[in-house]
């Protein structure tokens, strides 16, 4: 079955607490993955930033809401038990056990609303705060679903997604020595062709709506990389790619990278994984995806951290 939400999670894991024992989360993850017969892959799949899988992510905050609406309680770090009210809920037998459930809980709602609003208040203010997420990040009621950590990359991959397609539609609308100068600025804050006067020099030949040229793979110099970029509309099929290729080796070279500002076909890339030469094939998305992590025609707007408590520093000697 599907990963499950983390609302999803919290009936199942408070009867599993129901022992009365002292659980790990650890083993909360083991028994909840069997609970939900997740497959090999649901049990892996990451967050996007790949720290953390999607599905520890999950279970850790229903523990954690559980744990803040006084159901299961922490007799000791990096273990949970469950507590006598949360008894009292496994005896009123709920069908399940959600966010709305635990809002009969004050320090549930002064969990959620760290103002110490009263859950009055807190109602009044929950849509307003639900418009701002959907018109500022462009969730939905079914995101709700999703962990804080969830809400917060869903939101940078959509700004993220945004700011990709953005940088298309300029590259595409460029001039061929406008688009020059960008890929050889990209090229160099990956670490290759040296300096930026060494690389423009190397390029220097302005071909048709491209650039074609050698740059070198090191500062040293020791193995260079043969250069074709096109700003192309559309698709770059194998013939072009083959092109490419047959220019390599007419050059007795075995490395280069075709850069375009379009896609590439199911064949082109069929054909360079085929072939003994070396050849990377680098759309128009990849290449924006390039600028973004390169900060090459992009500015930083605004940095947040997102941390954790650093358990080692509250250990007692």
């Amino acid at each position: 079955m599907a990963i499950p939400d983390y609302q999803s999670i919290m009936l199942p894991l408070l009867k599993f607490a129901s022992d009365g024992k002292e659980h790990s989360i650890e083993e909360a993850r083991q028994k909840m993955s069997s609970f939900f017969s997740l497959a090999d892959e649901d049990r892996k799949a990451l967050l996007p930033s790949g720290r953390q899988t999607v599905f520890s992510n999950r279970v850790a905050w229903a523990k954690v809401y559980l744990h803040h609406a006084g159901l299961l309680i922490s007799p000791r770090r990096g273990y949970f038990q469950i507590s006598e009210r949360g008894r009292e809920v496994l005896r009123e037998n709920p069908p399940e056990i959600n966010v709305k459930f635990l809002e009969r809980y004050p320090e549930f709602i002064e969990f959620r609303t760290p103002d110490k609003k009263t859950k009055k208040d807190a109602a009044e203010t929950q849509a307003p705060d639900t418009n701002f997420m959907s018109r500022v990040y462009g969730l939905g009621r079914e995101d709700y679903d999703e962990t804080p950590e969830e809400m917060l990359e869903t939101a940078y991959e959509r700004l993220r997604a945004g700011l990709i397609a953005e940088l298309l539609v300029r590259l595409k609308n460029c001039s061929p020595q406008f688009f020059e100068r960008l890929v050889v600025e990209v090229i160099l804050k990956m670490g290759y062709g040296g300096s930026r006067k060494e690389a423009g020099e190397a390029i220097g030949s302005v071909g048709d709506e491209g650039i074609d040229g050698i740059i070198n793979e090191d500062r040293l110099g020791l193995d260079v990389i043969y250069l074709q970029a096109k700003r192309w509309q559309g698709t770059v099929g194998r013939p072009e790619v083959q092109k490419f290729v047959g220019a390599l080796h007419g050059k007795r070279a075995k490395k280069g990278i075709f850069i375009t500002t379009g896609t590439f076909s199911t064949e082109a890339l069929n054909f360079v994984s085929q072939i003994e030469s070396k050849v990377a094939l680098i759309d128009g998305k990849q290449l924006a995806e390039m600028m973004i992590d390169s900060n090459v025609g992009v500015t930083p707007q605004a940095a947040y951290e997102s941390k954790r408590i650093d358990s080692d520093y509250f250990e007692e000697e």
